[in-house]
């Protein structure tokens, strides 16, 4: 499975957005590899214009949800620890989406900078699109 950050999804969901993450997002979903969490339902609903807002939520029904639990808060902490001692101030939420991937053992797609900082201090895994968009299970760090 491949948490698709909220960047991918704001992306994707633009008109005018990356025909890329356009792609990748359509062949995760196509492999039914794609999945979502809280801190990722917040900030895609959260950010969702009036009209879109029921689209969307059905639209986010039809995927795999996973629940967080009180650990979870906890790995994260440490993680965002251990990236402040490393000398990275991160955003909260990035890192709590980071430390549940680690956490659920799966990969991350996104196009924010800063997993690629996670990826190299604490080793959350990324996803990349494979050619022409595909998914490729064995792709990815």
């Amino acid at each position: 499975m491949v948490l698709v950050d909220s960047s991918i999804w704001i992306e994707a969901l633009r008109r005018e957005g990356r025909i890329e993450e356009k792609v990748g997002l359509e062949c995760l979903l196509d492999e039914y590899e794609a999945m979502w969490c809280g801190p990722i339902k917040l900030e895609v609903l959260g950010g969702a214009r009036q009209q879109e807002r029921k689209r969307l939520r059905g639209y986010f029904d039809s995927i795999p949800y996973r629940s967080m639990r009180d650990p979870d808060w906890d790995f994260a902490v440490e993680n965002y620890w251990r990236l402040r001692d490393a000398g990275h101030t991160l955003p909260f939420n990035d890192v709590l989406i980071g430390s549940l991937s680690l956490r659920w053992i799966c990969r991350v797609y996104a196009r924010d900078r800063h997993f690629e900082i996670m990826r190299d201090v604490l080793g959350v895994r990324l996803y990349r699109a494979g050619y022409g968009g595909k998914f490729d299970p064995d792709a990815g760090g």
